[in-house]
């Protein structure tokens, strides 16, 4: 797919279409709220701890690198496997929709192109797939 500011996954494209770190952080601070205000999410939202700082750091962290951008994740917290990581959990079908649920919301939110935000939730299908696929549910 292709933006007017270049084609998404290509160099940084994507992490700059996300508007780089403080956008991802926007994104990451309205997810973690959704997941907090949806009945739907309740049971991934127990996964994670009450405090959500870690989380939403090594959230934003972990997209940075991920879209292109710097690889903040790793520079502070080494290398990381997504599925490997969240193996633990008990991860079905519905526990995944309602991540990607939670994500869809805070996309819908930002001030990306439409087309950006098409790409962006199909490549977060993959590793929310993944992680269902690992974690045996």
């Amino acid at each position: 797919m292709k933006s007017k500011n270049g084609e998404f996954g290509v160099g940084d494209n994507s992490y700059q279409m996300a508007g780089g770190l403080a956008g991802l952080t926007r994104l990451v601070d309205e997810f973690y709220q959704n997941m907090d205000e949806f009945s739907s999410s309740k049971k991934i939202r127990d996964m994670h701890p009450g405090d959500l700082t870690d989380s939403r750091q090594k959230l934003a962290y972990f997209l940075s690198g991920w879209l292109g951008g710097p690889k903040l994740y790793s520079e502070h917290y080494g290398s990381i496997n997504i599925p490997a990581a969240h193996k633990h959990l008990s991860v079905g079908h519905k526990e995944s929709e309602a991540w990607l649920y939670c994500m869809q919301q805070a996309v819908e939110n930002q001030p990306y192109e439409a087309d950006f935000k098409i790409y962006l939730m199909q490549q977060l299908r993959v590793p929310a797939e993944r992680i269902r696929q690992v974690s045996g549910s």
